[in-house]
């Protein structure tokens, strides 16, 4: 009896008991993984936003004022939405080309691309109205002119004061958004300094930083 009972205190060799001293696989590559990747996708993100600010508030107001301006004379008794549809007004006090462009151009990406941008915040948004605006403002130096260089014996009117203010207006837009589209937002910088600080670890540490993957920003 003694016999059998130490026998069957003694541990079975043949059981499966788990071995305490083993532990899980670290998991350390995959965090550091996810962790880079987040921070990359907080960055693209950011990349493909603007942050106007304050300026958002200029921006608006730039608009208004555009806005306003069609509805004053261009020339005589022709406004700036009459020169755009090319009613009579407009073919009496002969609009040149170049007014008829200006007018859709400052129409087009002063007025509707720029709030768009505003609302959107969409980086490319905003670079679409920098260019529009940069083209009328041409294009309102180009109406301007033709409008002094009327020929002697022309009864045409000359610069109306809409397309006085609605020039100054597109110039001042391309300024403001020229700012906007360059200045690199807080959340961006603030994303691409957590990924630098996550990769610095990672490499540290001696972690494979090729199979991690390095992030290049994307514009969107």
């Amino acid at each position: 009896m003694v016999e059998q009972g130490a026998t069957d205190n003694e541990p079975d060799s043949g059981g499966t008991e788990p071995e305490a001293g083993r532990a899980e696989p670290p998991a350390t590559d995959h965090d550091a993984r996810a962790a880079i990747d987040a921070a990359a996708a907080t960055e693209r993100r950011a990349a493909s936003e603007i942050s106007p600010g304050a300026r958002a508030m200029v921006v608006a107001a730039a608009v208004l004022v555009l806005v306003l301006s069609l509805a004053l004379p261009h020339a005589g008794s022709a406004n700036g939405w009459e020169v755009l549809a090319g009613s009579a007004d407009a073919t009496t006090e002969s609009i040149a080309l170049p007014s008829r462009i200006f007018t859709i151009l400052a129409a087009a990406f002063g007025v509707v691309m720029s709030m768009l941008a505003l609302v959107t915040r969409r980086w490319v948004i905003a670079w679409v109205a920098l260019a529009g605006c940069a083209l009328s403002s041409i294009f309102g130096m180009l109406a301007i002119w033709s409008r002094q260089t009327l020929t002697p014996d022309s009864t045409a009117a000359g610069v109306g004061p809409g397309l006085v203010l609605g020039w100054v207006s597109a110039i001042f837009l391309t300024f403001h958004w020229l700012r906007v589209v360059w200045s690199r937002t807080i959340a961006q910088m603030d994303a691409e300094h957590e990924r630098r600080r996550l990769a610095g670890e990672a490499e540290e540490s001696g972690e494979d930083l090729t199979r991690l993957g390095a992030f290049r920003p994307r514009l969107k």
